[in-house]
């Protein structure tokens, strides 16, 4: 198996540095790029398993270092910033974050959340789950919609996932925060909500397969026994 690799992006020496000590002990090969512009040719030059991306940097920020990536990857990404408004945090899962993380953080904790994410954006298992016009390649995670590809940012996908091959089981926002996100999740467990408004919106005419199960969770229901 591969040596799999990890692109660490941000302006201030220091947490490059910090960052690279902790997560080079479990072996991953690292880069790591001061600026937004950087990273950028690093990411057109290697293949990454995951990106730890800082927001405000000179020349090209985080957010539009993310839009780039995400026109042609669905690489894993963990923000990294020192803002902790809503705002900041939706407009990130929008763009296809994949975490979300406000400075100061700990390091044990982002190296905790990094190998969760790259354990979990390997696939397990050849397997298709189709349920009526919705088709998950689990061996490509590529999800189809009537036939056309959709994209979806990996948390998504991941979300889709465990939801459709758990179908009529209701979970709890905790629950899929723990089967999901794969670690003991700091913060506001509306993350989980405005996930599920973007799976819905990208499975466009079967949004109704996700039900919300009020006072509970949600649960994934087609109907189908």
């Amino acid at each position: 198996m591969s040596q799999a690799r990890v692109l660490i992006v941000d302006d201030e020496e220091k947490i490059r540095d910090i960052i690279e000590e902790y997560i080079s002990i479990e072996g991953y090969a690292i880069d790591k790029a001061a600026d937004g512009r950087i990273a950028l040719k690093l990411f057109g030059e290697n293949e990454y398993a995951v990106v730890v991306l800082d927001v405000m940097m000179p020349f090209v920020d985080g957010w539009t270092v993310c839009r780039e990536i995400r026109k042609t990857s669905s690489v894993p990404i963990i923000m990294l910033t020192a803002r902790g408004e809503e705002y900041d945090k939706l407009l990130a899962f929008e763009l296809g974050v994949d975490d979300y993380m406000i400075k100061p953080f700990s390091p044990k904790e982002l190296l905790a959340r990094m190998k969760a994410i790259i354990r979990r954006s390997s696939p397990k298992e050849d397997t298709v789950i189709i349920f009526k016009g919705l088709k998950i390649d689990v061996a490509s995670r590529n999800v189809y919609v009537d036939g056309e590809k959709t994209a979806f940012a990996p948390k998504e996908y991941e979300l889709l996932y465990f939801m459709a091959k758990n179908p009529n089981r209701v979970y709890s926002r905790n629950d899929l925060l723990d089967k999901v996100w794969g670690y003991e999740f700091i913060g506001d467990d509306r993350t989980v909500d405005t996930h599920i408004k973007m799976v819905r919106d990208r499975i466009g005419p079967y949004r109704n397969f996700i039900v919300t199960v009020w006072g509970t969770g949600y649960k994934f229901e087609t109907g189908e026994s």
